[in-house]
């Protein structure tokens, strides 16, 4: 059996736990820059406070609703969530963190357990370990137990926040209750050219013919069909290596000039060539792009990017630098005001799978360099040691006028109790 986890809420639960007076209270969680929602409590949602919504836009109705808003606090939410995981995988070694905030896990083995009182127990452990409530869902496979974690979700007090489909009549009520565009992985695209074939839910998409689906909508939508038919066809994937990594930022307000993006491109630089160090591997290929700001009708718009090859693999944030510098130089014009640029690494490979030149080689002076960068960095914190390109004398931060503190992960910052 599988089993999907998810926390309920959980960026406006993360703030709940450290800030109690936030239960049963409308919450929302807005965007990098404080520009949309990108979370809600039940009670914002009960509101009508849509995902996405324009933080300027809503302003009055935050004040006229009293509703509490924050900017994200991915530091508080990522070690919230890595606690949530720690505690998860005490039930089972099989365990795939699927998001921040979700994780399935498989139990092989488990056939003599009751289900409902293990999900229980999991859900119990996890609140009073972390304080964030989670729903938990068991099926056969991983989008029926998908489909079980919603139904946990949406009624919590006859479920107790802990569904199970174990049988055949569970599996088709399940699905005739689940609507075609609330399942996992039809797309939107999807959802609106089965609704015209007058396929609203799931058990009626599981009626269509393998032909149809694979012809309309590949091995993908085969693979999906088959899995809600309870016939498992996906596993618990082990975490992989990145193909690409990005860097990139909408800034706090618009740039004109090279040098003010120079800046910005060398930080995003700084932090890619560090993610690829992490994960013990070197690029081919650096992306260098930059977009006026869309929303100003009244300006002129340009958007550029440009992908260089470099001339050996590197991780070194010293020569990806120096790539990254001729890519901005090369699409940067005058005249433009800009507000959103980034850096992408591509083509990577392990480190000891890198095919070396006879001419051209990174300096091997910069290997040891980076690991104490690497080193001080971690240890003291993010940016202590920056390189001169990323322009010491000034400190780039991001709007964030509604940030709680970092309760978990600085000391300085830790919860005060009065007693």
């Amino acid at each position: 059996m599988f089993c999907l986890v998810d926390c309920n809420n959980f960026y406006a639960s993360c703030q709940r736990v450290f800030e109690p007076h936030l239960i049963g209270k409308p919450v929302v969680i807005l965007s990098n820059n404080d520009g949309c929602v990108i979370a809600r409590s039940n009670e914002a949602k009960a509101l009508g406070i849509p995902m996405g919504a324009p933080a300027f836009e809503y302003k009055k109705t935050f004040e006229d609703n009293n509703i509490f808003v924050y900017s994200s606090n991915y530091a508080l939410y990522g070690d919230m969530s890595s606690r949530v995981m720690n505690i998860l995988a005490t039930f089972t070694p099989d365990i795939e963190v699927y998001s921040i905030d979700e994780a399935f896990l498989k139990f092989t083995g488990f056939e003599r357990y009751n289900l409902e009182e293990y999900g229980i127990t999991i859900q119990k452990t996890v609140t009073k370990g972390t304080g964030i409530p989670i729903s938990v869902g068991f099926a056969p496979t991983k989008a029926l137990a998908k489909v079980a974690n919603k139904i946990a979700k949406k009624f919590p007090e006859r479920t107790k926040s802990v569904y199970v489909i174990d049988t055949e009549c569970k599996r088709i009520k399940a699905l005739k209750w689940t609507k075609i565009e609330d399942v996992w992985g039809i797309g939107q695209k999807h959802a609106k050219r089965l609704q015209a074939k007058n396929v609203l839910n799931a058990y009626q998409f599981t009626q269509l013919s393998d032909e149809w689906v694979r012809k309309e909508m590949a091995v993908v939508g085969l693979r999906l069909k088959h899995e809600l038919e309870g016939k498992p066809t996906l596993d618990l994937e082990t975490p992989k290596s990145k193909k690409m990594i990005a860097t990139t930022r909408s800034f706090e307000k618009m740039y004109t000039k090279l040098e003010e993006l120079s800046e910005r491109v060398s930080t995003f630089t700084a932090s890619c060539s560090e993610k690829l160090r992490k994960q013990n591997s070197h690029c081919n290929m650096i992306m260098v792009f930059v977009t006026s700001n869309y929303h100003r009708k009244d300006l002129p718009q340009y958007s550029r990017n440009m992908v260089i090859k470099t001339d050996f693999p590197t991780n070194s944030t010293i020569e990806l630098n120096h790539y990254a510098q001729i890519g901005l130089k090369a699409i940067f014009k005058e005249g433009y005001h800009y507000k959103k640029a980034g850096v992408i690494v591509m083509g990577l490979t392990p480190n000891n799978e890198t095919q070396l030149s006879l001419f051209n080689t990174s300096n091997p002076k910069h290997q040891p360099i980076m690991s104490v960068v690497d080193k001080l960095n971690r240890s003291y914190g993010t940016n202590k040691i920056k390189f001169a390109s990323q322009s010491l004398g000034r400190q780039w931060k991001m709007r964030q006028e509604k940030l709680s503190p970092r309760f978990t992960t600085n000391i300085k910052e830790i919860i005060t109790v009065k007693v």
